[in-house]
């Protein structure tokens, strides 16, 4: 561990320097209370996924936070125009892939983040393509896993902020599970 990192954990933090963990928790609040359904949660996964990959194709941590407004501008823009969401997400993502490539040639952190993008991609996808009690269970344990990979960056410090990291972990765990245990309930209202 660097000097500044071990100073940085042995110095107490203000409650206003949690802000990007209260920012994720409402959001998975506002998203728990408006209805947790399986496509709702699958884009969450999806769009978190390729926040990680724009940040890594573009070489700069804070576009990840920018990712967020355009993964959720390029779903609404593949819904306005009739496609499924993850058309326009997947769209996404082979550009970012091939920015990355333009720009880095084949680097481990883009290949990762492409991997990832895949694996978390094709579960969101899974999870609407299968019964709703199913779906909803896949998205959420998705979501859920999702935090691992949040806190797998939080710890080495690369690839998106450490302000994403935190606001995802946040908003994943409790979302992902909250889905799985509407799933596990069998709450008609949350599987619509």
């Amino acid at each position: 561990m660097t000097a500044p990192a071990a100073a940085e954990r042995a110095t107490p933090r203000r409650w206003w320097a949690y802000w990007p963990a209260l920012v994720g928790l409402a959001a998975a609040v506002v998203q728990i209370a408006s209805g947790v359904e399986p496509g709702t949660v699958s884009i969450t996964v999806a769009v978190a996924a390729s926040c990680y990959l724009a940040a890594a194709a573009l070489g700069t941590p804070w576009v990840a936070w920018a990712g967020i407004p355009a993964g959720s501008a390029t779903v609404v823009g593949g819904e306005a125009a009739g496609l499924p969401w993850w058309t326009g997400l997947s769209t996404y993502a082979v550009v970012l892939l091939l920015i990355g490539v333009a720009r880095h040639g084949r680097g481990r952190s883009l290949a990762e983040q492409a991997l990832a993008v895949l694996a978390y991609g094709g579960l969101a996808v899974t999870a609407i393509l299968v019964s709703p009690r199913v779906g909803l269970a896949l998205a959420g344990t998705a979501l859920a896993c999702h935090a691992l990979w949040d806190l797998r960056h939080l710890r080495r410090g690369d690839v998106v902020p450490r302000s994403l990291a935190e606001f995802c972990i946040a908003l994943d765990i409790p979302l992902g599970a909250a889905a799985i245990l509407l799933a596990a309930t069998g709450s008609p209202a949350s599987m619509g």
